[in-house]
């Protein structure tokens, strides 16, 4: 007996591995559906914001600057931030759209 027998022994049953990927496949799958997805959506609505933006336009910059978009130029968007006072930041800059506020 000797050696083979404790080498056949110590042999995983035929099948084992890719049940032993069973969980990891499934940890990837929770991954890809809690972290991925929703990251993925998130950066889908910025962009399509961004390529939408229009004078009028009331944002919130990267850097938390609050302004009024004045104009567009490709990749350039000039904000009112205060009067007489206009700043040039790239689309990519804009972090959002200022909520509504509700006076009343």
């Amino acid at each position: 007996m000797g050696w083979q027998a404790i080498g056949l022994a110590a042999q995983a049953p035929p099948g084992g591995g890719v049940i032993a990927l069973v969980p990891l496949l499934l940890v990837v799958v929770v991954f890809y559906l809690l972290v991925v997805l929703p990251m993925q959506r998130r950066q889908r609505r910025l962009a399509e914001m961004q390529r939408n933006l229009k004078t009028g336009d009331k944002v919130i910059t990267t850097g938390g600057v609050l302004g009024t978009v004045v104009g567009l130029e490709g990749d350039v968007v000039q904000l009112r931030v205060a009067d007489q006072v206009k700043i040039r930041v790239l689309r990519s800059a804009v972090a959002g759209l200022q909520p509504e506020s509700r006076e009343g």
